[in-house]
C-alpha cells in the first residue's frame, strides 16, 4: 500500500506493543510544538517502525519555479523522523535530532506531500532513520532525508 492509500481503519491505533496513536502524535506537536501545529501536518499511519504523516498545500509553501520550497519538504521530513523515535521510546519529548543528510531529488509540484520514515537502527541513544518524501500529486519521489536522533533514556 502506497503512503497516499492509507488504510483508515487502522488509522487510530497504536503499534504493536506501542502506546502512540497517530491521533496522539499529533496531539503532542499541537501541545509541545506549536509551529508544527500550525503547519497542520497529520499523521496518518503508525506501524511498529515507520510512520506516515502528510502535510496539507499551502500556496505560502510555494517558491519561484511553482514548487514546494525545500525548508517545507525538510520540516516535514524531520516531524516524520520524530514521530519514529515516538516509536522506540514511549515518552519521546526530549529526543532531538543531531544529524540530518536531504537529497532533494525532484520538485515537488503544489499538492500535498507525503512522508514515510522508518527506523533503519534503534540503539540505546541514538536512532537512525530515513524519510521518502513523495508529491501525493503524481507520487513522485522529491526527497529522501537519513536522519540520526539523539534519544533521551527510556522511562
Amino acid at each position: 500500500m502506497s503512503p497516499s492509500q492509507t488504510d483508515i481503519k487502522s488509522a487510530d491505533c497504536a503499534p504493536k506493543g506501542q502506546g502512540i496513536t497517530p491521533a496522539d502524535f499529533d496531539a503532542i506537536m499541537r501541545e509541545k510544538v506549536p509551529f508544527v501545529g500550525d503547519m497542520g501536518v497529520v499523521t496518518e499511519r503508525l506501524t511498529d517502525d515507520s510512520a506516515f504523516l502528510r502535510l496539507p498545500f499551502k500556496e505560502r509553501y510555494l517558491r519561484p519555479g511553482n514548487v514546494i520550497t525545500g525548508p517545507a519538504i525538510f520540516a516535514l521530513a524531520d516531524i516524520a523522523l520524530y514521530a519514529v523515535a515516538w516509536l522506540v521510546v514511549p515518552k519521546a519529548d526530549l529526543a532531538v535530532t543531531t544529524e540530518a543528510t536531504v537529497h532533494f531529488l525532484s520538485g515537488a509540484k503544489p499538492g500535498d506531500l507525503i512522508a514515510e520514515a522508518k527506523i533503519l537502527k534503534a540503539g540505546r541513544r541514538l536512532l537512525i532513520a530515513e524519510c521518502h518524501i513523495r508529491s501525493a500529486v503524481d507520487d513522485s519521489l522529491c526527497a529522501h532525508v537519513i536522519g540520526t536522533y539523539a534519544m533521551p533514556p527510556s522511562v
